[in-house]
């Protein structure tokens, strides 16, 4: 393994905070200096904003450059992106401005899908816990700068652990879901690599919803958070109720007033303004709402 650095200058639409705490993602965590770490495959990043540019060290075996191209997809416009969802009401005009700096994370597939199936009902505190211990007991070791860091572990590795191992690690009514997603990886009941060739959302969300533990709101979020698929808008707690708080009165109920839009509804007004980056429209509501 190797040391590097990687200084991107005048970077736009980046901001760590915006980015690493707007619930995408749960392997990084802010340090005393303001930067930001995390692990990236079997790569151990360190993320810091100075002025306009970012200064991205790194300890692994990856080329630092080709990782961070490809993780904090820089090779999208975001810039263009933002000026399209702005002119679409003052909501949208007030949530980007909030959350100027997201962006989405091209993250691993294996990974998300454990990721997001450890979500369901859970919070972000205890999801970055019990992602930890699995890392920790069944990932690699990486030590860099006297402290120990573990990479995400293989869906090989991860089959070692049965459901009581998983249980130990926190995981609650989850453990039986992710130790059957991983035996069917293995097993390759379904082959990862060839759900990334899928190109239609409705086929691809059928297949993913064959794993244990993914229903419709973790299928779109792995969809969207690791595979690109910016027209997909994954549908929480806090979206429902954003959307409900400023969308409801586009509903036509022949004039009676609505407290509560359904999942169906949210998301022909989510494809009806935003389209094909209503994932990203997604990540400003959702950051915006949630922070505020």
């Amino acid at each position: 393994m190797k040391e590097q650095i990687y200084i991107k200058k005048n970077v736009k639409s980046f901001e760590p905070k915006h980015i690493f705490e707007c619930g995408q993602c749960f392997r990084w965590n802010l340090e005393p200096d303001n930067s930001y770490t995390g692990i990236v495959g079997e790569n151990v990043l360190n993320v810091k904003k100075e002025q306009n540019n970012l200064i991205i060290k790194s300890m692994g075996n990856d080329n630092i450059q080709d990782v961070c191209n490809y993780y904090f997809d820089f090779d999208t416009d975001y810039e263009n992106n933002k000026q399209k969802l702005l002119c679409i009401d003052d909501n949208m005009k007030q949530s980007i401005e909030f959350g100027s700096g997201i962006r989405i994370l091209h993250q691993n597939i294996w990974e998300a899908l454990i990721s997001f199936i450890i979500s369901a009902n859970n919070n972000i505190p205890r999801i970055k816990g019990i992602i930890e211990r699995i890392s920790q007991k069944y990932g690699n070791e990486i030590e860099w700068e006297s402290r120990k860091f573990y990479t995400f572990p293989t869906p090989q590795a991860l089959s070692k652990a049965t459901v009581n191992d998983l249980r130990s690690l926190g995981l609650g009514f989850r453990d039986i879901r992710v130790y059957e997603t991983t035996r069917m990886v293995n097993n390759k009941e379904i082959d990862l690599s060839e759900l990334a060739k899928i190109e239609d959302i409705n086929k691809l969300r059928e297949e993913l919803l064959k794993f244990p533990g993914v229903g419709p709101k973790v299928a779109d979020c792995i969809m969207l958070f690791s595979m690109k698929k910016y027209e997909v808008f994954p549908i929480d707690v806090w979206v429902k109720r954003v959307m409900t708080e400023l969308y409801a009165n586009e509903i036509d109920v022949k004039g009676k007033e609505i407290k509560s839009i359904n999942n169906k509804q949210i998301l022909q007004i989510a494809n009806q303004k935003f389209g094909n980056i209503a994932g990203l429209a997604q990540q400003y509501l959702f950051y915006w709402r949630r922070e505020m």
